[in-house]
């Protein structure tokens, strides 16, 4: 069975200096089942413009990806001069999409700000996505719970609730209502704010949505250590933004998101960190009387869950874990499985030589064993192309996995017959153009009002 596949992720970003490069990481991909990737150039908030800072990060590609790959923006600034002049220029070399946030303070903007990008990014035809958790709820429930000292890696789940996620998803859906813009809510977590997304789709509103594996197999327990490890640090293993949720019901309320149709694409979110690594890595919210001379009080490892790295590796394992729904969990139809990884993702982010087997489209493939053709294994991070140390998903029993990946028709990834036979430069820049899923056609706007330009 055949299918192209694409995914978005983060690497060698400014503010996750440990983990993958874009040879690791693109290398991971491949052996993933993945032929195109989207990864983001982060703008700090100081910067003024955006188009050195996409340019330099895009020359870090330049001759060591495996894989083909694609440039999103996250904005962080989004000055007039950016959003008017510098967005079409981006949009003609091929960076189709932006990213906003509404929480942490090094990359949040405000309703204001947002409104601003959505009427800018409306008229050129940009993908706009939207993380979506309401800063100030989380702001609150950390300072309260530093007070009380409770700071251990699970504590980060208690921190950013899933009322924060649905309330600013609420939000995002009525500032792209009031500006008819269409929005991509990314790594939605809950089933409170999968019902909100549903719900404006119901309308027909232009909202779309992207999940990603750790909502479907993961929980805040994770983030616990288990009873018998020796390691009560562990659960820094697990922490990302937002948390994996409280329970079962969590995990299937995002199922059923991916098979009835809620959910536009599957990502991985991939931003990895070394765990070992007490500078940069997950240990690094392990403080320690070394690491934090200035503090006398610090006689023993004591740890706070803010400095602890956000995001889980996994580009490897996204396909594998997606297609465990397909035949072990039978959770989604293969026709869902396509659409999600390959068909959905090309037509929301450009991808016009990507996302079906046509003539005329690039031959990317991903082949699977057929069924039970594959002796079932338990993953190691071993087995892995990467250069993290970890997987959230060691232990987990596959019955599948990709056997061939195929780039532009070349096998780049071979499981039975050597692994990776692919290249470092095998991969090109993909010059994307614009989303063709339905939005901001209707022209819905309150009485006389309506945005400047549009």
């Amino acid at each position: 069975m055949n299918f192209e596949l694409i995914i978005k992720n983060g690497l060698l970003q400014w503010n996750s200096p440990s983990g993958d490069t874009w040879e690791t990481g693109s290398r991971s991909a491949i052996c993933g089942g993945t032929t195109t990737i989207v990864a983001f150039a982060l703008q700090k908030k100081e910067q003024n413009t955006v188009l050195e800072m996409v340019d330099e990060y895009s020359k870090l590609a330049d001759g060591n990806s495996y894989c083909d790959y694609g440039i999103h923006l996250i904005c962080t600034n989004p000055t007039p001069s950016i959003i008017n002049d510098e967005l079409p220029k981006l949009k003609a070399k091929g960076v189709t999409s932006v990213k906003l946030y509404m929480t942490y303070d090094p990359m949040k903007l405000g309703d204001r700000q947002i409104l601003d990008v959505l009427i800018g990014a409306r008229k050129l035809g940009l993908t706009l996505m939207i993380h979506a958790e309401n800063d100030d709820m989380v702001g609150l429930v950390i300072e309260t719970l530093e007070k009380q000292g409770l700071t251990t890696p699970y504590h980060h789940a208690v921190s950013r609730p899933a009322l924060a996620e649905s309330e600013a998803t609420h939000r995002a859906i009525s500032l792209s209502e009031l500006t008819d813009s269409p929005i991509l809510l990314v790594h939605v977590s809950s089933g409170t704010a999968t019902t909100h997304i549903r719900r404006a789709q119901t309308r027909l509103l232009p909202i779309y949505a992207e999940t990603c594996p750790q909502y479907l197999y993961l929980t805040s327990s994770h983030l616990h250590p288990p009873h018998n490890s020796e390691d009560h640090f562990s659960g820094a293993k697990y922490v990302c933004s937002p948390p994996p949720r409280d329970s079962q019901e969590d995990l299937d309320s995002i199922w059923r998101g991916l098979a009835n149709g809620t959910f536009t694409t599957f990502s991985s979110d991939h931003a990895p960190s070394l765990y070992d690594d007490p500078i940069h890595g997950k240990k690094r919210g392990l403080i320690t009387p070394s690491s934090d001379p200035n503090n006398p009080q610090i006689s023993e490892p004591r740890a706070n869950f803010r400095k602890i790295p956000n995001g889980l590796p996994g580009l490897e394992t996204r396909l594998p874990l997606l297609f465990k729904g397909v035949t072990d969990l039978h959770k989604l139809s293969i026709q869902s499985f396509v659409n999600l990884t390959a068909t959905q993702p090309a037509n929301l982010y450009g991808l016009h030589s990507k996302g079906s087997l046509t003539p005329g489209k690039d031959a990317d493939l991903c082949i699977w064993y057929p069924n039970s053709a594959m002796p079932p294994f338990e993953l190691k991070n071993s087995m892995l192309h990467h250069s993290t140390d970890y997987t959230p998903y060691e232990g987990m029993r596959f019955t599948n996995w990709p056997r061939w990946t195929v780039l532009r028709g070349k096998v780049v990834w071979d499981r039975d017959g050597g692994g990776l036979v692919g290249g470092k430069g095998d991969g090109e820049y993909v010059v994307r153009g614009v989303s063709t899923m339905p939005g901001g056609e209707r022209g819905a706007w309150g009485k006389e009002w309506r945005p400047e330009g549009v």
